[in-house]
């Protein structure tokens, strides 16, 4: 199905920047990771902060049940990640890893970004949730059991992690946080793009199978404008004739102008 982009330019902001989770994969065998990117400007110790998971349906729902602290001297530069991998991943996997876990998510594990300690914290962030068993994953968009046998990517609009995993997850594609790729999927690991690194004068527009996200866009005059395609099959072409787009299949770059 193609769906066309007809350009429309108003109104879009950036949000305020922290630690959040930019990617978390449930590959076949031990290929799992958790990626944390840091959006603010200045290094962040990690010290303070934890990522505490439940096994699938916990005693306590709401509760975490393990806490999983980062390795001590543990620190984010800005615009950087830091990565959390199974110590018997795939070797590219095991190139961008910055710290082994052994019990990361079958699909089934509700794992948090916290700050604080373990008495005494706030969520940041969550792939799942710790409320109960969701079956075999959670839903993310529209696709059943993302979290297992996926690769979810933060996409590039989300500036801040948010504690609400529905929120987060979504109902649909126009709506949720995230892009699903398919299992083994690692062609951004390593590192994330937030609407051009925080450079306003490029932005990101992406592209669904039944959306594009931010809808609504203000530029100026000799800014960027770059269009990401992440599921179905789209060009892009604008109202007035200036500039057109071959489609292509996702996932790939439609197209960039520079207005």
């Amino acid at each position: 199905m193609l769906k066309r982009i007809l350009i429309l330019i108003a109104l879009f902001s950036f949000g305020m920047s922290n630690l959040f989770i930019s990617e978390a994969a449930e590959g076949s065998s031990n290929n799992k990771y958790l990626e944390f990117f840091n959006a603010g400007d200045e290094a962040i110790d990690l010290s303070g902060y934890a990522f505490p998971n439940v096994s699938n349906a916990p005693d306590v729902p709401g509760e975490y049940e393990y806490w999983n602290a980062f390795d001590e001297g543990s620190v984010v530069e800005p615009g950087d990640v830091f990565v959390v991998c199974h110590g018997s991943s795939d070797e590219t996997i095991l190139a961008e890893c910055d710290q082994y876990h052994t019990y990361l998510s079958n699909g089934d594990d509700g794992f948090c970004l916290v700050e604080g300690a373990e008495d005494n914290y706030s969520i940041l962030d969550c792939v799942g949730d710790w409320f109960g068993d969701p079956g075999s994953g959670w839903q993310v968009c529209d696709i059943t059991n993302a979290t297992k046998d996926h690769t979810l990517v933060r996409k590039s609009w989300v500036t801040e992690g948010t504690a609400d995993w529905g929120t987060s997850s979504g109902s649909d594609g126009s709506d949720c946080q995230w892009v699903v790729y398919d299992q083994n999927y690692w062609d951004d690991l390593g590192s994330h793009n937030m609407d051009g690194g925080g450079d306003d004068t490029y932005h990101h527009i992406e592209a669904g199978m039944f959306y594009y996200a931010p809808d609504v866009l203000t530029i100026e005059m000799g800014e960027t404008v770059v269009w990401s395609n992440v599921d179905g099959f789209h060009d892009v072409v604008a109202y007035d004739g200036t500039f057109e787009f071959d489609a292509c299949q996702a996932p790939c770059d439609i197209g960039e102008y520079t207005f």
